[in-house]
């Protein structure tokens, strides 16, 4: 008898939809099989961009989610899930029930904000919901410079900064912490990334600066790697070292690449 092919982990994701490709739904799903996992999605929210901006967006309901998850959840083992943009309180309460009611695992949650090109991507009472409710619930939490602000109270100028700040965000809740510095702090001029484990231990991650121009999805692609890793066994630390360098390898090759569109550089 033939063994067995082993199955792939699949890995879930509840975000928003980006029609053009460049972010969201669509970028989660790229990564996830490009980690050699197998990709399903809800969509939380249908934004109207392309890689100049967000023009609008139509949201689903609670009920909706839950309706594209339930099939889900019932027929596949999900090994590994992640959030992203999750626009409303209502959505906001029902993947938090979601997580606490099943047998979904830990997500990694990328709180979503504000798009690259400054659309305000959820409202205030959902950013309370993610802040006080959702965090408890996470894995690892991935804020860059703003969303680690927005969620600590801290002003952001440098790595003692991004230390203080994740202490804050850890204190609600979440396993871990993951603030992406980019190139935006005056102290370094790599791109730094800063993780608390779940140990309060503080870890660098950093690599060269590529300077392409602005970059869309980059959050997105570096959460999804995260899920995908943890999927596959991989630890908190090992995850994020493996998806942040998947991240840069893309945009490293954005220097050989063709452009697409004219905005932001979709990886």
């Amino acid at each position: 008898m033939a063994d067995e092919v082993p199955s792939r982990p699949v890995v879930l994701t509840i975000a928003g939809l980006d029609p053009s490709g460049g972010a969201g739904i669509v970028a989660d799903v790229k990564t996830i099989a490009a980690f050699g996992c197998f990709p399903a999605a809800a969509i939380t929210s249908i934004t109207f961009q392309n890689t100049t901006g967000v023009f609008g967006a139509e949201h689903q309901t609670a009920s909706s989610l839950r309706s594209q998850v339930e099939p889900i959840i019932s027929d596949l083992q999900v090994d590994g899930a992640k959030t992203g943009m999750l626009p409303a309180a209502g959505i906001i309460r029902e993947v938090v029930r979601m997580f606490s009611e099943t047998e979904l695992p830990a997500p990694v949650v990328d709180p979503v904000m504000v798009s690259t090109s400054g659309y305000d991507l959820i409202g205030a009472e959902a950013a309370d919901l993610l802040k006080n409710d959702l965090l408890r619930l996470a894995r690892i939490v991935t804020p860059n410079i703003p969303e680690a602000e927005r969620l600590s109270g801290i002003n952001i100028k440098n790595q003692s900064d991004m230390r203080a700040a994740a202490e804050v965000i850890k204190q609600l809740g979440p396993a871990a912490v993951l603030v992406k510095g980019g190139h935006r702090l005056a102290d370094s001029k790599d791109a730094t990334d800063l993780l608390l484990n779940e140990d309060g231990e503080f870890i660098d991650f950093r690599d060269e600066y590529v300077d392409v121009g602005e970059v869309h999805g980059s959050g997105c692609t570096l959460s999804a790697g995260i899920a995908s890793c943890l999927a596959l066994g991989l630890s908190v630390e090992e995850s994020v070292r493996q998806a942040k360098r998947f991240v840069t390898d893309r945009i490293r090759a954005l220097q050989q690449s063709p452009r697409i569109g004219h905005g932001a550089r979709p990886l």
